[in-house]
């Protein structure tokens, strides 16, 4: 169908696994038009779910965009993975839209997940709803639901429907609200709270409805109510259920005439500029401005190549253009523009503000990379959106070593699909460390490898990132004296040395006057320096957080060259370094474990063992808590075993770095055997 902007709506469905989020994608796809018969997540043959592995567990690993056409609208619909370890993939999508439906399980209750995605959506400034799903589950209690979903997130969660008393549909509270039964509350309550917390966003609406005691139509709430979305003023709630189908036709009522278009949504928050000078800029959604899309998503196929989906923020994008990745002077040819819906892939004429689309076989593209058509747009980029922190490790090898280059490049290429990955060298230790969000998240990604590249790889926990620094200011001095036949090497350093706040890295300063050492060999001892740090100094780990003053030494006129300054300033600096109380760091992080609350003693004394230590707790709505803590890496590293032998596999955790503290006495001889 040909459609305007006008008639776009961007809706990302995230939330908790098992809360039916594939199934509901799949049924709204079907309700729509888009395919003709359902599929099942039980069956393996559903649109958004497409890989082997997702077929197989029945349940999303990937992030899949989807399309259809109903009542003159056109909806984008994105279906994200719900488990934690993927939840970097499920809020990376989160710049494409203008809504972000939360779905809830029924019989789930408001998980960490929910809430977690809820702040996420929030911080981005997008409209954000509810849908609960699974109403027809056994046993249920939808009233206690919404009064638990109202104390997690707020009283501007408020229901446009409710279900009906028989559970097999849903009675509409906004738009005609009469008739039916409902199986808690009523239709005339429900609408009344609903049109109240519109109606405070616009004081004449709100006169209007207070002095004359006017009803109000929808049509007049309509502008209110895309205001009270904007500023999070209200959050509606609505109730569905995939399998028998109940509420989907409404809640496709709802995104076609409640839910923002481009045009009314929060605009795109993008910087032109870097650091805090940059500028932010407004985008307009104008078919005729300068194109300007944002990369949200990266395929790389070995056989299909790389492709980027992109948002359309302004202007038109057709085959045939031109477009610039980010700074780059070079411009890349759009030869097919894609619509997407799932695997599959239909050639699009047009590309108009608000629209996602694909480009393929580009390899300049790049997640998170800013498509444009001007140089005027150079320098834009997209306020970063904050992105977990991955701390789980696993280090890589190649089975054998003839599969070494093959391994490297797919390791880049799921690191560029995946903005939760990161790729580690430590060249130290020689080790590649693939980092993720958790076991399951790194299994996958093996497992993704295996299948698509047919590579198998060798694992093991990566070194632990042990770094030394000094604790006291100190002063070294070394003479660098070689004779070899007739060439000499002469250099002296005079040195001092202090410890620098934590996270500052590392200073090297030059206080010598006179040309007691000549300026040109300067370099030479800060090198030596650098060498020395890099190499560590008690048990081999890099160094971190010093001052380095250089304040006198000698050379000679003949024999001095850069190598001996090199020697002299790496030797200087052990010098001091022994005088200055080295001690070994160790990294610390933040850990956060959900868990049955009757597990608790358990986990925390655990933590206890592990020199950790608790820093606070929550209640969650169900029968589950949250543990806040902290602990080394080295004791924390690998305890998702631990933790399922401990919680009956009901737990999980996430850690993020925190920072570097001094390694107990006691501690240090496995330190040393690490090195």
């Amino acid at each position: 169908m040909a459609y305007k902007s006008t008639d776009i709506r961007n809706v990302c469905l995230v939330g908790p696994s098992n809360a039916g989020k594939t199934q509901l994608t799949e049924v709204l796809l079907h309700a729509g038009g888009k395919i003709a018969e359902q599929g099942l997540v039980e069956k393996g043959n559903t649109v958004s779910d497409y890989t082997r592995r997702e077929r197989e567990l029945g349940h999303s690993q990937y992030v899949s965009v989807c399309h259809l056409d109903h009542g003159g609208i056109h909806v984008n619909l994105i279906d994200t993975p719900g488990y934690r370890d993927f939840y970097g993939r499920a809020v990376s999508v989160l710049p494409s839209v203008e809504t972000a439906a939360v779905v809830i399980s029924a019989d789930g209750g408001v998980e960490m997940i929910a809430q977690r995605m809820m702040t996420a959506a929030k911080k981005q400034r997008l409209c954000r709803m509810i849908i609960i799903n699974k109403i027809d589950a056994e046993g249920v209690n939808l009233d206690k639901l919404l009064a638990d979903i109202r104390d997690a997130f707020g009283p501007e969660c408020l229901p446009l429907n409710l279900p009906s008393a028989e559970g097999d549909g849903v009675v509409d509270c906004f738009f005609q609200p009469e008739g039916a039964e409902t199986a808690f509350s009523d239709v005339a309550t429900a609408h009344t709270q609903i049109v109240d917390q519109v109606v405070e966003v616009d004081d004449e609406l709100m006169e209007l409805y207070l002095e004359q005691g006017e009803e109000l139509a929808p049509e007049q709430l309509h502008d209110p109510f895309e205001k009270a979305l904007r500023s999070g003023h209200l959050i509606p709630v609505c109730f569905t259920s995939a399998r028998t189908g109940a509420g989907v036709r409404q809640l496709l009522n709802i995104f076609e005439r409640l839910m923002p278009n481009p045009m009314e949504g929060n605009p795109p928050r993008f910087l032109k500029g870097e650091g805090e000078g940059a500028d932010e800029i407004i985008l307009k959604p104008d078919p005729n401005a300068h194109a300007i899309g944002h990369v949200f998503m990266i395929n790389i196929d070995p056989f299909k190549g790389r492709m980027g989906t992109f948002r359309i923020h302004q202007g038109t994008v057709r085959p045939g253009n031109q477009l610039y990745v980010g700074d780059a002077r070079k411009p890349i040819k759009v030869n097919q523009l894609l619509k997407i819906n799932g695997e599959t892939h239909s050639k699009a004429d047009i590309g108009l503000p608000g629209d996602i689309c694909a480009i393929p076989h580009v390899d300049e593209v790049h997640f998170d990379a800013v498509l444009h058509d001007s140089h005027d747009e150079d320098h834009f980029h997209l306020k970063s959106i904050d992105l977990p922190n991955p701390m789980y490790g696993l280090a890589i090898k190649p089975a054998n070593d003839a599969d070494a280059q093959r391994t490297s490049d797919a390791l880049h290429a799921m690191v560029a699909e995946d903005p939760s990955l990161v790729l580690e060298h430590n060249a130290a230790l020689n080790e590649i460390v693939l980092r993720g969000m958790g076991e399951l998240h790194l299994r996958t990604v093996l497992e993704e490898i295996l299948d698509r590249y047919s590579l198998e790889v060798q694992t093991a926990l990566p070194s632990i990132a042990y770094r030394e620094t000094i604790t006291a200011a100190a002063e070294g001095h070394h003479r660098h004296k070689k004779q070899t036949g007739g060439a000499g090497q002469f250099g002296e350093v005079y040195l001092r040395i202090a410890p620098l706040p934590a996270g500052s890295g590392f200073e090297f300063k030059s206080e010598v006057v006179g040309g007691a050492i000549p300026s040109q060999y300067i370099p030479a001892v800060e090198s030596g320096v650098k060498q020395a740090m890099e190499s560590g100094a008690s048990y081999g780990y890099p160094m971190q957080d010093i001052k380095v003053t250089v304040y006198d030494g000698k050379h000679h006129s003949v024999d001095s060259k850069e190598i001996a300054f090199v020697q002299a300033g790496k030797r200087a600096f052990l010098d001091a370094v022994e005088k200055a109380r080295p001690i070994v760091m160790e990294p610390i992080v933040d850990v956060t474990f959900t868990i049955p609350a009757d597990c608790a003693g358990g986990v925390t004394g655990d933590l206890s063992s592990m020199r950790g230590m608790v820093t606070g707790t929550e209640i969650l709505p169900d029968t589950r808590m949250v543990v806040h803590g902290q602990a080394p890496l080295k004791e924390i590293q690998g305890y998702h075993s631990r933790l399922k032998s401990l919680t009956g596999g009901d737990g999980s955790f996430t850690m993020d770095f925190s920072h570097y503290a001094e390694v107990p006495r006691e501690a240090l001889d496995q330190v040393a055997a690490q090195n």
